[in-house]
């Protein structure tokens, strides 16, 4: 077959004005990509903000009235009144008027003038217990950043015998972090780099599944096999326009990627196009495959609906792999998105080049090539 012969060409500019003229698949490529993208980058944050504080100051010093103006003046809190007793305190935790609660003693203050810990009660509502955690963790922080000042103004010095040498005191140690790759702990450029392979997947597979579906329920295929065009210049002509296509797409999600979340690009533009343009053959090759065993577009969504949820569940894209079950983590391996998502986030965030990616680009190549020439086969086999 000679590439691009005028038979190819005319089934490709067929092929064309066929999506044109379908207004749904031309909106399928562009509008849910855009709004996936941009709902998961900013519903899918691991940052909790705002949180309702209820306080109960039995102290009522000027040391308690610190206390809580530090916790309801970082952005993971907000005041949201006093009580008086700590069984009210819980209804509202437990009618979900407020999130959390902050029980100060009434000798507080004196604690802390005595140099004496002063211990203060954190009530979280830990039906969701990630959010619980995250709070907790934000609590923390706040508070220990409050007692560091609380040491600097002298509140909790220690008296130390000068005379002989204090041989037997402890030593301390402070952890100073660094974050590397991403300085500010923006959840949404884990996010996002991680969704792009799964829209690339996902939209890949359902817009073939469709297109494909909907041409046997038309009888266009039938009316193909009649022309002197062979079956590979069908199946190429049938799975380009998809491709180029998607692979807009995929540019469009990238430049939606960098201008409205920011993400740095500090490695290989282009490793990162081609491994969105593997995982957009893979998508086409799924969902072609899935064609080629239903008769009607409900049976092709219905069997899309066993397979991309659990890709999408073992990919990595969403929650990190690490915090999968042991036993489930080798099953993200044989995902060619969970392989997308260690490309482009090492090398957008880390500027990881092929030389460091290349045994997760050599295993996306091969899922492409394995799902592609299966469908190949498929579809050969039906039109034969």
């Amino acid at each position: 077959m000679t590439f691009l012969n005028h038979r190819l060409r005319a089934l490709i500019k067929k092929e064309f004005s066929q999506i044109r003229r379908d207004r749904r698949v031309a909106l399928s490529l562009i509008l849910p990509p855009v709004l996936q993208l941009m709902l998961f980058g900013f519903v899918l944050n691991s940052k909790v903000e705002n949180l309702r504080l209820g306080v109960i100051d039995e102290s009522r010093t000027p040391e308690s009235r610190e206390l809580v103006a530090t916790l309801s003046q970082s952005k993971s809190f907000r005041l949201a009144g006093y009580f008086l007793s700590p069984e009210r305190l819980t209804d509202e935790i437990t009618q979900g008027k407020i999130q959390s609660g902050l029980i100060i003693p009434y000798d507080y203050a004196r604690d802390l003038q005595r140099g004496h810990p002063a211990t203060v009660q954190f009530l979280m509502n830990a039906m969701d217990a990630n959010t619980a955690n995250i709070a907790r963790a934000y609590a923390e922080g706040v508070i220990a950043t409050y007692t560091s000042s609380l040491q600097s103004s002298g509140l909790h010095a220690n008296f130390q015998q000068i005379a002989a040498p204090d041989v037997g005191r402890h030593g301390r140690v402070d952890l100073q972090p660094s974050f590397l790759y991403n300085p500010g702990l923006v959840t949404s450029w884990f996010t996002v780099t991680g969704i792009l392979g799964l829209l690339c997947i996902l939209n890949g597979s359902l817009v073939a599944s469709a297109t494909m579906v909907k041409e046997r329920e038309a009888g266009t295929i039938e009316q193909l096999l009649m022309s002197p065009a062979g079956t590979s210049e069908v199946i190429v002509a049938k799975i380009a326009p998809l491709f180029l296509l998607l692979c807009l797409m995929a540019l469009l999600a990238i430049g939606l990627m960098r201008a409205v979340f920011h993400v740095p690009f500090h490695g290989s533009f282009l490793l990162v196009f081609s491994g969105a343009a593997l995982c957009l053959l893979s998508g086409i090759g799924i969902g072609t495959f899935i064609a080629t065993f239903t008769k009607s577009a409900e049976q092709a969504q219905l069997t899309s609906f066993f397979v991309n949820p659990p890709m999408a569940s073992l990919s990595g894209a969403l929650t990190p792999v690490e915090a999968m079950p042991h036993w489930m983590q080798p099953f993200t391996k044989i995902n060619p998105i969970y392989h997308f998502g260690v490309i482009a986030r090492a090398s957008m965030l880390r500027g990881s080049g092929i030389e460091t990616l290349w045994p997760n680009f050599l295993a996306l190549l091969t899922f492409t090539i394995v799902l592609v020439s299966l469908s190949v086969w498929r579809f050969r086999k039906q039109l034969n």
